[in-house]
């Protein structure tokens, strides 16, 4: 993404899996920054609210995930654990698919 190769007719929406913790190893929201060329804040913190009112995950708000667009594409990061981010991956599609028509029509 950084190089500028992608081609973002190709690949409109890019998940991240894991990396969101505090372990120093965990370093995907930096990463992704660093190539994002807008953040979306609001959407990773409405999926901490969405999975902590709901009881999905109490614990989403520790997540550091981020959300943003490189070119054409939405890039997000998701929870390692396979089930949370199937849980986050549900929440966010419908969400997800309108940026990536709003980013089509643009």
């Amino acid at each position: 993404f950084r190089s500028g190769k992608h081609n973002s007719t190709l690949c409109n929406l890019v998940f991240t899996t894991g990396g969101t913790g505090f372990a120093p190893r965990d370093v995907t929201p930096e990463a992704t920054t660093r190539v994002l060329d807008r953040e979306c804040q609001s959407l990773m913190s409405w999926v901490s609210t969405e999975c902590a009112t709901s009881g999905l995950q109490p614990r989403a708000c520790l997540s550091r995930g981020t959300a943003g667009v490189c070119g054409g594409s939405m890039i997000v990061n998701l929870p390692g654990n396979p089930a949370g981010a199937a849980q986050v991956a549900g929440l966010l599609l419908p969400l997800l698919l309108w940026s990536v028509k709003d980013l089509q029509d643009s």
